[in-house]
């Protein structure tokens, strides 16, 4: 078995790279939770990826994210994870501020921590750029987050 490193994580680079998008821009959204134990990563799952940072400047970190959507294209959209504590709503102020969705914990991190969900920031995966990790969120905090997404983007 390989060991993950910095340069062979998967999302980090090439056509299969973890990108951001704008909300806006990705058309038609329909989020649904169907998490199915089938070595697939599907909306309600919890999987790792290179997610880049905000400075879109080449560094980045591997973390959770949840998949909330499935794209035509077969790419996935999601929202990162943060163990880093956020209180529920907007955290920061004026431009940078962001809003933070808290989902408690799970097996996603091994330390127990609690997460919150970062609803201002879109990702857009590729099933190769991630590592399943076969962990699904439950369909209550998971609602929790897609009517967030639905209010703030008028997804369905």
């Amino acid at each position: 078995m390989t060991a993950i490193t910095d340069e062979n994580v998967p999302g980090r680079h090439g056509p299969t790279a973890t990108t951001e998008v704008d909300p806006g821009q990705v058309g038609r959204v329909r989020t649904e939770y169907s998490p199915a134990h089938d070595g697939d990563p599907d909306p309600g799952e919890i999987v790792w990826t290179w997610v880049p940072f905000e400075e879109n400047d080449g560094r980045g970190k591997d973390r959770p994210v949840l998949v909330v959507a499935r794209e035509a294209a077969g790419t996935f959209l999601a929202v990162q994870l943060s163990s880093k504590r956020h209180d529920a709503g907007r955290v920061g102020g004026g431009r940078g501020a962001r809003e933070w969705v808290g989902i408690g914990s799970g097996p996603w991190d091994r330390s127990g921590r609690d997460s919150w969900v970062d609803v201002d920031r879109i990702l857009r995966l590729h099933e190769e750029g991630m590592r399943r990790e076969a962990c699904a969120l439950d369909r209550g905090r998971f609602n929790l987050v897609r009517h967030r997404l639905h209010e703030r983007y008028g997804w369905q």
